[in-house]
């Protein structure tokens, strides 16, 4: 079930990852375009942890992958895979603390989620979307091959203000020819 790359393992939740899972997510920048608000307590990331481990990433529906720096087996994120009914599409989302953004550890993780959906699993296409200000996520979705297909206009009612989200595709035909 792991995914390894040069510096990263995905790899299911473990209980130990609570306490991690909770730093990053009650840093308020990091919450600013996601589902959650801050602060997220040790209760909230025990309970998210144990609900996460208990997925199957063959099944239906989103399964959390944690995000491991592997020299130093430190958990630095997460990456979320929603699997279609139909096994042939998936949806993709990444958090990464703060500390480690900008060293292209989200974009080598999104890579290697995408790897495996297209090489191993067979995946026709897999979709992403974000809050349309998150520009380094938008940024980072098309760095990794990503077309922007549309834009849904204050679709999602969140943290009380309605947020436009931008979609973004890639199929398998496009997998790996784009950078």
């Amino acid at each position: 079930m792991p995914i390894a790359t040069e510096r990263l393992t995905l790899r299911r939740f473990r209980p130990a990852d609570a306490e991690t899972l909770a730093a990053y997510r009650s840093d308020p920048a990091v919450a600013r375009y996601q589902s959650w608000t801050a602060p997220y307590t040790l209760a909230q990331a025990r309970l998210a942890v144990a609900t996460l481990s208990a997925g199957d990433p063959a099944e239906p529906g989103w399964f959390q992958y944690a995000i491991e720096r592997t020299r130093d087996r430190i958990h630095i994120g997460d990456i979320g895979v929603d699997l279609h009914e139909n096994r042939r599409q998936a949806e993709v989302g990444f958090t990464l603390a703060r500390a480690y953004q900008g060293q292209g550890y989200a974009a080598e993780a999104t890579r290697a989620v995408l790897g495996h959906l297209f090489g191993v699993r067979g995946l026709h296409k897999v979709s992403a979307e974000c809050d349309a200000r998150n520009d380094a996520s938008a940024r980072l979705l098309e760095r990794v091959g990503f077309t922007r297909e549309g834009l849904r206009r204050q679709h999602t009612w969140l943290k009380n203000e309605w947020t436009d989200d931008v979609l973004y595709g890639l199929l398998a035909a496009e997998w790996p020819a784009r950078p």
